[in-house]
């Protein structure tokens, strides 16, 4: 079935200025131009998007699909992804973790969550592994779980810089990618070792360390969290000058803030204001995470569970408040984490590239239409 969008000023993410979209089942078949003859298309169902953006679907690198959490006891667990959460946050790619709890949730659980969230019409991966080392695996090994589990991309969130963590060595991280990159070379994926960073003062020295004594490069590695303050941010951008990525949470709280966390909006402006690149910088949710509260003795005294949706306000609150240009915000949500971890047809709109699109309305900054494959999975009413 075919479908016509017309008159949506398009981002791919790059600025296209006003275009039209002929969409045949679950691919992009024509881009059109605001001045193309349409009359061969007049008896196609139309979508009229005039005075609206069109973008890739979003790309999520970290969701924690069944809760999060723990911190402090029962409790402080998070609840699962609500799939009509999920629909309606723009994010039609996403990738889910276990994080600091291995013991009481399981890669299985991931497994099934990651397929329930499918069957609403989204695109779903997870990460082997956990905060912790030796890795969490659901068949044995991470080789073998990036062979046999279509969905499993890589390994994370691997714990560095963060007493909740293994306290991995460079000799344990560099194994572990090895195995990750042997299953992903079998199995045709990129396979990344998606890294959470604390607070720690060795920030990315573990990493570094790996790269410095194997053939591994920077791209392998994907640290998250690096807007956790400022001094780790400018850390971060060594990396990124020296060929790596580094992710920026949008989930935040105002205590965080007040405790040094820098919005991701505000982060991407002090990055891009001090030349780093564009394209290697992205935005990840941390949703259904616990955002946990410590007090001076590492005691956790509440958490907060991270959002979806707040990806989509840090790229508008990044146009809006920080005056960073529209398609360099929404590659931080589309094609950057998209190329980061391997998603390969996601985060772009191309001729014969799956139909993943978002509607934005860009007075009110509301999230109009969704559609994963082709399908429309959320209108807002």
């Amino acid at each position: 079935m075919l479908t016509l969008i017309k008159h949506a000023r398009l981002f791919t993410p790059d600025d296209q200025g006003i275009c039209h979209l002929l969409l045949a089942g679950n691919r992009i078949w024509k881009i059109l131009r605001e001045q193309d003859d349409l009359s061969d298309w007049s008896s196609v169902p139309v979508i009229d998007a005039s005075g609206r953006w069109l973008t890739p679907g979003f790309v999520d690198g970290l969701v924690h699909f069944c809760g999060g959490g723990g911190e402090g006891g029962f409790q402080n667990r998070t609840l699962e992804l609500d799939p009509q959460e999920a629909v309606c946050s723009g994010v039609t790619s996403m990738i889910g973790a276990l994080g600091t709890d291995s013991i009481t949730r399981s890669l299985a659980n991931l497994l099934g969550k990651a397929r329930e969230l499918a069957s609403y019409g989204l695109n779903t991966w997870f990460y082997s592994g956990s905060y912790h080392y030796p890795a969490t695996t659901l068949t044995g090994s991470v080789q073998t779980d990036l062979l046999y589990i279509p969905e499993i991309i890589g390994v994370g969130e691997v714990a560095l810089a963060d007493n909740r963590g293994s306290y991995i060595t460079p000799r344990q991280l560099i194994t572990l990618a090895a195995e990750t990159r042997l299953g992903a070379l079998l199995a045709g994926k990129k396979g990344v070792v998606f890294c959470h960073i604390g607070a720690g003062s060795d920030q990315l020295d573990v990493i570094r360390q790996a790269v410095a004594e194997s053939d591994f490069h920077l791209n392998y590695f994907v640290p998250t969290h690096m807007n956790r303050n400022l001094d780790l941010l400018q850390t971060g951008f060594a990396f990124v000058r020296d060929g790596g990525y580094i992710d920026f949470t949008s989930s935040s709280t105002p205590e965080l803030i007040a405790e040094g966390d820098i919005p991701a909006e505000q982060a991407l402006a002090l990055a891009l204001e001090a030349g780093i690149a564009a394209d290697r910088l992205t935005f990840s949710s941390d949703a259904n995470a616990s955002l946990p509260l410590f007090n001076e003795q590492g005691e956790c005294i509440g958490v907060t569970p991270g959002r979806l949706i707040s990806q989509f306000n840090s790229m508008v609150a990044a146009i809006r408040d920080y005056q960073v240009a529209p398609e360099l915000a929404l590659g931080c949500i589309t094609r950057n984490p998209a190329t980061a971890l391997g998603l390969t047809g996601k985060g772009v709109v191309v001729e014969g590239g799956d139909a993943d699109l978002v509607l934005v309305d860009p007075v009110n900054w509301q999230i109009d239409q969704v559609w994963s494959a082709g399908q429309s999975i959320y209108q807002r009413t």
